[in-house]
């Protein structure tokens, strides 16, 4: 997606006040590049100073870097004074792979959803970065984009960018994915016969106040024989324990589920994305026999629940 983000960014880049701070797209921006270097607290409190005298700014850097090392900045200079800088955190998740644990970014669209006015997104394809920053420079507070790597080779059949999205229909019970790891899960179905498909819904917005599902997310929900809810973040504050409390909160009975996320490092080891995806079932087969299990009553003697 970091492909995608920066012609979506470069195409903005013409407006007379825009202003990207980071390490990157010097050539491309010119004046409107500023290399902050390894000093994000700072690059956060600057962009608060130019977007107080009404510059569009815009702050990028590997995902942790980006919300971990400047979140006192975030809280103070943009939260409490809602100023629209746009935070763009690149390789969400284990991205980073064997970089390990200070490269990966498991609690940052927790942690951001929890400050007054920020709304974070995770687009699920390439093809969501650009409406996704449309959709960002558009807000009149702070927010923060999660960019990882699209699972799709081909995007033809995606849906027009939305914050939730049915992708898929099936009567095996429902998927709610967050981001990326919907494009492979909705690959995995496409190779099960219809009878066995669960409904996968796609998040690509994330608000601590109210997530707003879609009207038909609830009937989807009321039909579903088993609930699954998949991110690569850990459970506390993540999307799951953010929408059961809505849907608690709301009145709204829960089938039997399952919330497959991210683990930390069980092994105490790291590896690729794709290695610590599977030691924390979020590959696509864990994630549907889990679902499968919860459906048939026969979940596994200790598993976890959420």
């Amino acid at each position: 997606m970091r492909a995608a983000f920066c012609q979506a960014l470069v195409a903005r880049a013409a407006r007379e006040r825009f202003y990207f701070l980071t390490g990157e797209l010097a050539a491309a921006l010119g004046a409107r590049f500023i290399n902050a270097g390894v000093a994000e607290q700072a690059m956060v409190s600057v962009a608060a100073g130019m977007a107080r005298a009404g510059g569009e700014c815009w702050c990028y850097s590997i995902a942790p870097f980006c919300y971990a090392r400047p979140f006192e900045q975030i809280r103070n200079d943009l939260c409490l004074n809602a100023l629209p800088v746009r935070l763009v955190g690149n390789g969400g998740g284990y991205a980073y792979g064997s970089m390990g644990a200070t490269h990966h970014a498991l609690e940052d669209y927790g942690v951001l959803a929890s400050l007054p006015g920020l709304r974070c997104y995770v687009p699920a394809f390439d093809a969501d970065v650009a409406p996704a920053i449309a959709a960002l420079a558009r807000q009149a507070t702070p927010t923060y984009l999660r960019l990882g790597r699209s699972e799709l080779a081909e995007e033809r059949s995606v849906p027009a960018y939305a914050p939730w999205r049915r992708l898929a229909a099936g009567p095996a019970g429902l998927v709610v994915a967050v981001g990326p790891l919907a494009g492979a899960l909705w690959r995995a179905l496409a190779e099960r016969a219809p009878a066995s498909r669960p409904t996968l819904w796609v998040v690509s917005e994330l608000d601590g106040a109210d997530l707003a599902p879609p009207a038909s997310f609830y009937a989807d929900l009321a039909r579903a024989p088993a609930l699954a809810l998949v991110e690569e973040h850990v459970a506390v504050g993540g999307f799951g324990a953010q929408l059961t409390r809505q849907l608690a909160l709301e009145g709204v009975a829960l089938p039997p589920l399952v919330h497959a996320h991210a683990r930390g490092y069980p092994s105490g080891r790291y590896g690729s994305q794709r290695w610590h995806r599977a030691e924390c079932e979020l590959e696509p087969g864990a994630v549907l026999a889990a679902l499968e299990r919860v459906a048939a009553g026969t979940r596994r003697p200790g598993a976890a629940r959420g």
